[in-house]
Formats: structure tokens, C-alpha cells, sequence
């Protein structure tokens, strides 16, 4: 507690030049990111396949994976121009304060008196903020989906979904992010300086609630979940585990296909009941021990703790960005370079606090994205221990092709961006010694 309140002491600098700082580090980060990016697009222009794919992917799957890498590449190019313009005009032009004082205005006109209060002007903007920000990046959304991922095959949704998607994700967005930043800036006014320990515990009992709700309530607005239906699969799958004592309690199909032709498979739930979702493309697109090899890797990053070390470092950030956050939540220097001198409200100096944290925090996702390929890795080796090294080769490959996945990368962009090793280093590692796969 000693060490930051002497933080927040040092950093609480009359006339510190708070505005000009994040922008440095936003323009920063965009030019770092934009020489690794380039980095790996030169990877894509290459035509030659990797040597542990020879004789494994054809020349025409490889070079149509390098194709739609290539596309991606360049869209995410032009796509953090957008973010950066977005970011910059917004600091620059003060919108953050114009934006807060226009909530403030619509709670003077049209609500009670009882209703007035930075806790209802903060929900106030936050649903005007993140409507305006996605408003703002649909053109693009739309463009990913109708016109890059169309022509590579993968778009299925037909626009109306895609508007009623954007108008459900944005209800939900209100609907569900209201009452919890609602219960956090309760925290903060009520606890103080103290307030990021109760702030940790309330996110922790959101998470767990969510994880219950989210299935339940809020999933079966986009996608539709059906038990996978008896038969051999489904056999196969109960078999495996109960063999690894998994906790399962239900096996679902969900319906990816009615929005893109990509593949996954994944298991939810809280410790002693779980539920497996496999995607209708996965089924559709490879032989059963495929999807038994697949779904095997996947339980085990449960058996070999995967999950539980994951969970337990998200806690750790998310305390430590709580508790970080108490060194800047009454920085009134940071607050009046962004043209906030009447007030100091929590929710927009969380908004700036996470610009300043945002170059520390790439530091820790370079360690998180290490130790989530070293995961990965394990779970491939449980998979081959319990027997299924040629069918999870063989499904890695065909999810590979089929997806159009990046086959080869830059290290240094494989490094900053990828949370699994590439296909190559998979197959390296599993041991993989056969040919193409049909």
C-alpha cells in the first residue's frame, strides 16, 4: 500500500504532459507493430513450403493459405491506420470530455433527480461511447466479413445476420456492462485506495456467474447448441472421458456453419461440470478418431492443469492492473490533460490508465504467449501418449488446409503474436513421419 501511494505521489506531476505521453506510446506501438507486421507479410510472399510440410500440404493448399495470410495481413495493415486515426483524433480533439459532458446533459434532461450521479452519467457513456466505437469500425467489420472472408470462402452469414448480430452484441453490451461497471465504481467510491482487492473479488464472482449464465442465456442468441447425436463420435468421446475421469456433462453440437466454414472444438463450464462443444464444420470436415484427437488435446490442457494455471494468472493480472490502477485513479495532473478539470470520473481515468499500461501489458503477453505454446506443446503430447499421434498429425493438417491457417512464420511476429506454435513446429514435435493427408 506504502509503495503506491508514493507512486501515485510521484506520478501526480502539476502540468506533466499526460496527453502527449500516451500519444507517444500509441504512435510507438503502432510503428512497432506495424515493422513486425511487416515482418511476416515479407514470410507470406514466399512460395516456398516449409520442408517439414514437403510432400504433406500440396503447392496450391500452401499457396492459398500464403494468399488469404496475405489478405489478412494487408487488412490488418489499413485496419490499425483506422485505430490509430480513431485513437489519436480522439485525444486530440478532446472527445472524451465533450462525450462525458453530453452524458451529463442527457441525465440533467430526461432523468429523475435520484437518477443523477457519476455512477448513472458514467453507464450513460459507456453505452454512447461503445456505441460510437462500433459504429465506427462497422464499415470494416463488414468489409472482413463480405468481401475478404467471401472470397476466400469462409463468410456464411448473409447480412441481416450480420446486422441483428451487431444490434444483439450491443444490447448485451449495455444490457450485461451496465450493472457491472455500475458494482465496480460503487467499489472504488465506497473502499478508496483500498478498493482493488473488493474490485479483484467482484470480477471473480462476475466471471464465475457469467460462466454459468453465458451458455444458458446468451449463446443461444447467435448460435444454436444440439446433443451430439448418438453413434460412434459421440461414443468415443464419452469413452475418452471417462477414461480421464473428465467431468462431463453434456456433449454439444453448435452451428458455426451459419456464420463462417472455420473449424474448433472447445470445453466450458465450472471444475465439476463441464460441457463439450464441437463445431458442425469439425464434424463435417474430418473422420471421427480426428475429432477424438482433437477433442483429446483439449482435455488435456484440463488434465494437465492448463486451465487451472491459466485462470490463476489471469487473476494475478487482473489484480495487479487493480492495484496499479489506485496509483492513477486520483491523478488529477492525468485527469486535466485530458481536459477533466471539474471532475476526475473513475471510469475515464481507467480508460486512460489502460492507454498508459498498454506497452507494459505487451511485455507480459510476450511471456503469456511462451507459456501458452509450451501448453500447447504438452497437450499434443498428451494426445500422442494416449495413442492418437497419426490422427491428431492428421487433423492438425486438414484444420490447417481447410482454415487456410498460416503454414510458416516469422519468428519474431510468431513470438509477439501467436499463443500456438505453428504447424511445422507441431508436427516436429509430435513426431509426424507421414505423407499427404486426403
Amino acid at each position: 500500500m506504502g509503495v503506491l501511494t508514493q507512486l501515485a505521489e510521484l506520478l501526480d506531476r502539476p502540468l506533466f504532459p499526460w496527453k502527449t505521453v500516451i500519444i507517444g506510446f500509441s504512435v510507438g506501438q503502432f510503428f512497432l507493430e506495424s515493422y513486425i507486421s511487416s515482418r511476416q507479410h515479407k514470410k507470406l510472399c514466399e512460395t516456398k513450403i516449409p520442408k517439414t510440410l514437403e510432400g504433406v500440404v500440396s503447392q496450391e493448399d500452401y499457396d492459398k493459405a500464403q494468399a488469404y495470410g496475405r489478405a489478412k495481413s494487408t487488412f490488418g495493415f489499413f485496419n490499425s491506420i483506422f485505430n490509430q486515426v480513431t485513437n489519436i483524433s480522439t485525444i486530440h480533439f478532446d472527445l472524451l470530455p465533450k462525450l462525458w459532458g453530453f452524458a451529463g446533459h442527457l441525465i440533467a434532461l430526461y432523468a429523475p433527480l435520484r437518477f443523477s450521479g457519476e455512477i448513472s452519467q458514467s453507464i450513460v457513456f459507456f453505452t454512447a461511447f461503445t456505441l460510437a466505437t462500433n459504429l465506427i469500425s462497422l464499415p470494416l467489420s463488414y468489409y472482413k466479413a463480405f468481401v475478404l472472408e467471401e472470397k476466400f470462402g469462409f463468410n456464411k452469414q448473409t447480412k441481416k445476420l450480420f446486422v441483428v448480430d451487431f444490434l444483439k452484441t450491443q444490447f448485451l453490451t449495455t444490457a450485461i456492462g451496465s450493472p457491472i461497471l455500475a458494482g465496480f465504481l460503487k467499489i472504488v467510491q465506497y473502499f478508496g485506495l483500498n478498493f482493488f482487492y473488493y474490485a479483484w473479488l467482484f470480477v471473480l464472482f462476475v466471471q464465475a456467474f457469467m460462466i454459468t449464465v453465458y451458455p444458458i442465456a446468451i449463446l443461444p442468441m447467435f448460435n444454436k447448441l444440439t446433443p451430439l447425436e448418438p453413434g460412434k463420435l459421440r461414443e468415443e468421446v464419452e469413452a475418452l472421458a471417462g477414461k480421464l475421469k473428465f467431468p462431463l456433462k453434456h456433449l454439444y453440437v453448435i452451428d458455426g456453419s451459419k456464420r463462417s466454414a472455420h473449424s474448433n472444438a472447445y470445453f466450458y463450464g465450472l471444475p465439476w461440470s463441464k460441457h463439450i462443444v464441437i463445431y458442425d464444420t469439425l464434424i463435417e470436415k474430418s473422420d471421427t478418431p480426428e475429432v477424438v484427437a482433437v477433442l483429446c488435446h483439449e482435455l488435456g490442457h484440463w488434465k494437465e492443469g492448463h486451465t487451472t494455471q491459466l485462470f490463476g494468472m489471469s487473476q494475478f493480472h487482473t489484480f495487479w492492473i487493480f492495484a496499479l490502477f489506485s496509483a492513477f485513479v486520483n491523478n488529477q495532473s492525468l485527469f486535466q490533460s485530458f481536459g477533466f478539470y471539474g471532475q476526475q470520473p473513475i471510469l475515464i481515468g481507467f480508460l486512460l490508465f489502460s492507454d498508459i499500461l498498454t506497452p507494459l501489458d505487451n511485455f507480459l503477453r510476450l511471456g503469456m504467449n511462451t507459456i501458452s505454446r509450451k501448453f500447447e506443446y504438452e497437450a499434443d503430447a498428451f494426445a500422442v501418449k494416449h495413442g492418437y499421434s497419426d490422427d491428431l498429425a492428421k487433423s492438425l493438417i486438414k484444420l490447417q488446409v481447410q482454415n487456410l491457417a498460416t503454414m510458416d512464420a516469422d519468428w519474431v511476429y510468431s513470438c509477439y503474436h501467436y499463443t500456438h506454435p505453428i504447424l511445422p513446429e507441431r508436427l516436429r514435435a509430435i513426431g509426424w513421419k507421414g505423407g499427404k493427408v486426403e
